[in-house]
């Protein structure tokens, strides 16, 4: 028995925030269909994030692109969300002695940013309470960081995506790609979707999809990162506290609801799947929120695990395929791929539409070459 065809301008692969957000900007413009895999969007990366908006973070034109948003998660539009998108969270890197040129460094280096400066171990240890005293000698505390509220962004893109007439199928898993007289013809385990343009936005999965249309490689690594949610010790409030981040990204701890969320911010190179999260990543995570804070973690609430997909540079790939034609990329954001989603999407899809990039992204620095598929 033959499977359907469906016909559409675009077929984007993968529902998870980056999929979301560029097809709720093209929607209005074309008819497009959203492909996910799994029974509901974002069930990988995108629902297992604790993602904050934080401008300094990651390379230069990930930094721009952040910058670009900032507008967005303050003003979205109508009904896009019932509730803010951002809620103010300072941010403090800690410094041990034997990390004090790490301090140094960065502190030189976020010279010119107004809301960071440099704070001693006095004022450090009064505001965190529970930090071991001793434990660091210095830190930088930043005043421009805020949460995302992740599950509001990800259903407000869906949500504007459908308003437009946008298509979102599940339960639909990519099985072959192949270029036929002008279109991609896409075999889904709910049938067959042709288009003359797909676009890549399947997350740690993106270089598999790749290879099945015959485009480049852009050496795309899943890593996996674990998180855990923990009770604050006996009789402490987490409120008010910051999120506090490792110098050198060894660990975090977030308050989160009246608990404490914790991880190592490992990155273990892994293969795209459901990862879960491995039982020497929890116990590496215990011992270094225990040798950092006074807390004793006698019971664990929930852990879990995520895939964070970079390329080489750490800088997303947006960008037609130089390969394959009407293929184009948009992987390689994990780990600033919520901070950086509105203002990604919308350059996205200006480039899949023909049209100029948006202004107000280039304004904040951005070079387009830094973000396309060819600088491999």
């Amino acid at each position: 028995m033959n499977k359907s065809v469906q016909h559409f301008d675009i077929a984007l692969i993968g529902a998870g925030i980056a999929g979301a957000s560029v097809a709720s900007s093209l929607a209005g413009q074309r008819s497009v269909i959203l492909l996910e895999r799994e029974s509901q969007p974002g069930y990988h990366t995108t629902g297992r994030s604790a993602a904050v908006y934080a401008p300094f973070y990651g390379p230069r034109p990930v930094r721009a692109l952040t910058r670009a948003a900032h507008a967005f998660f303050n003003n979205p539009p109508d009904g896009f969300s019932n509730y803010p998108l951002l809620k103010p969270l300072d941010a403090m890197f800690l410094a041990r002695e034997d990390q004090l040129s790490k301090l140094e460094a960065m502190q030189s280096e976020l010279a010119v940013v107004d809301s960071v400066r440099r704070i001693g171990s006095d004022e450090l240890e009064a505001r965190i309470p529970i930090l071991r005293k001793g434990y660091a000698v210095g830190a930088l505390l930043d005043t421009a960081t805020s949460e995302i509220d992740v599950a509001a962004l990800h259903q407000g893109f869906l949500r504007l995506f459908r308003w437009q007439g946008g298509i979102l199928q599940t339960h639909s898993e990519v099985k072959a790609l192949q270029r036929r007289k002008g279109y991609w013809e896409i075999e889904t385990s709910q049938g067959v979707i042709n288009a003359p343009i797909v676009v890549n936005a399947s997350g740690a999965w993106a270089d598999v999809i790749g290879q099945m249309a015959g485009a480049e490689e852009i050496g795309l690594k899943p890593l996996r990162r674990t998180a855990l949610m923990i009770d604050p010790p006996a009789g402490f409030v987490p409120e008010g506290l910051p999120l506090m981040i490792d110098i050198e990204e060894q660990f975090y701890l977030k308050p989160d609801a009246g608990k404490l969320l914790i991880s190592p911010a490992n990155e273990d190179l892994d293969v795209p799947c459901d990862v879960q999260p491995d039982e020497l990543d929890i116990a590496i995570c215990v011992d270094r929120i225990e040798r950092a804070f006074e807390i004793d973690v006698q019971r664990i609430d929930s852990s879990w695990a995520g895939l964070r997909s970079f390329v080489s540079d750490k800088t997303p790939v947006a960008g037609f395929s130089k390969q394959v034609e009407g293929f184009y990329w948009l992987a390689g954001q994990e780990g600033y791929g919520i901070q950086t989603s509105p203002t990604l999407a919308d350059y996205a899809a200006a480039e899949i539409m023909g049209q100029p990039f948006p202004q107000y992204i280039l304004d904040e620095g951005l070079e387009p070459a830094e973000l396309m598929s060819g600088r491999f």
